[in-house]
């Protein structure tokens, strides 16, 4: 798969059990590295298209739990291309200069609420299903813009706008009309939604109900926020 963007094009990995084209000579800790800390086994930056922003607070356990599934898939050889990216982005180090200015491993750390059901809610959000990443506008640098932060953003593969999920706009829904959507994919305004986020509704319906509850609770919670200009 090939990914546009603002500084080049960008190949996903192979990350079946294959030991040379594949991940299957990675450890666990290796897989840490890269989801916690976007470090390779070779110690290389890895661009942060590879959202180890939020990756950062995942648990241990679940990446354990990750790898163990990971094992189970069967091998495929074969490697993509490498990144066609402009000359300038194509300098790992300026990855750990970006890494300076705008990755806080240690944003996700919740101080636990009185409401488990919340505090899943922003594990899911936050963390494990990163939709900032995508309902958020990012600077020049490729940082999400706090400000507009879940207010919704322009597609990262250039192909529309990612609505605002913040009370401003989504504030008329209930927290059971968000369960349905990540259900089925229907919206309370008879609609369905599209491009990338069908594909994310196929693995939400997946999740066990109390998870999409939870994630509604916590989306419910947002601070609104205005739609940021496309």
């Amino acid at each position: 798969m090939a990914l546009a963007s603002p500084y080049g094009t960008f190949r996903i990995p192979n990350i079946s059990s294959d030991q040379v084209d594949g991940i299957g000579s990675w450890s666990t800790a290796d897989l840490a590295n890269a989801l916690i800390g976007g470090v390779s086994p070779n110690r290389e930056h890895y661009y942060p298209i590879f959202p180890y922003p939020s990756f950062a607070g995942m648990s241990i356990e679940d990446v354990r739990d990750l790898m163990a599934y990971l094992r189970t898939l069967p091998k495929v050889t074969g490697r993509p291309p490498s990144h066609d990216l402009f000359i300038l982005f194509r300098i790992r180090r300026f990855v750990g200069f970006w890494k300076l200015l705008f990755f806080y491993p240690d944003r996700n750390e919740a101080v636990p609420s009185s409401d488990p059901v919340y505090d899943r809610g922003r594990y899911l959000v936050e963390t494990v299903g990163h939709c900032a990443e995508c309902h958020s506008s990012r600077n020049i640098f490729g940082a999400i813009k706090p400000s507009t932060r879940f207010a919704g953003g322009p597609d990262p593969e250039s192909v529309g706008f990612v609505p605002n999920i913040t009370p401003a706009h989504i504030g008329h829904w209930s927290e059971s009309d968000i369960v349905r959507m990540l259900t089925t994919g229907d919206t309370p305004d008879h609609g369905r939604v599209g491009s990338s986020m069908a594909e994310v509704v196929t693995n939400t319906a997946m999740l066990p109900e109390s998870d999409r509850l939870a994630i509604a609770r916590y989306i419910k919670s947002l601070p609104p926020r205005r739609t940021p200009s496309p």
